[in-house]
């Protein structure tokens, strides 16, 4: 709740999502962030990006970002990664040219 008051103070964004660190939660974990006011979230691909001795991959991240990509597809890509950082621009002007849109999770259609 620390980070959802410094988010707030910060940014006057209330934090309403949360995403299970590693993808790893319980029906306990769930049950708790819920009576949190959270909705919990989690992804249609992710890839080893976090790891950051894995870097210098910029083809790989990319074409596994365009192969895996589908409609209403949430994608978790880490700050941390510097491939991520370089591609970023091209992946995404690849993928409106496409078609793809992207919106935030507040616009998704349920």
């Amino acid at each position: 709740m620390n980070l959802h008051t410094a988010v707030y103070e910060k940014f006057g964004y209330e934090m309403k999502y949360f995403r299970p660190p590693k993808g790893e939660f319980s029906e306990r974990t769930i049950s708790f962030t819920n009576s949190l006011g959270y909705t919990s979230v989690l992804w249609s691909l992710a890839y080893d990006d976090w790891d950051e001795s894995k870097q210098n991959r910029e083809e790989y991240a990319k074409k596994k970002i365009l192969d895996n990509v589908h409609n209403g597809a949430i994608i978790l890509l880490h700050s941390n990664s510097k491939d991520n950082s370089n591609i970023l621009d091209s992946v995404i002007k690849e993928l409106k040219a496409t078609g793809y849109e992207f919106k935030s999770l507040d616009e998704f259609e349920k």
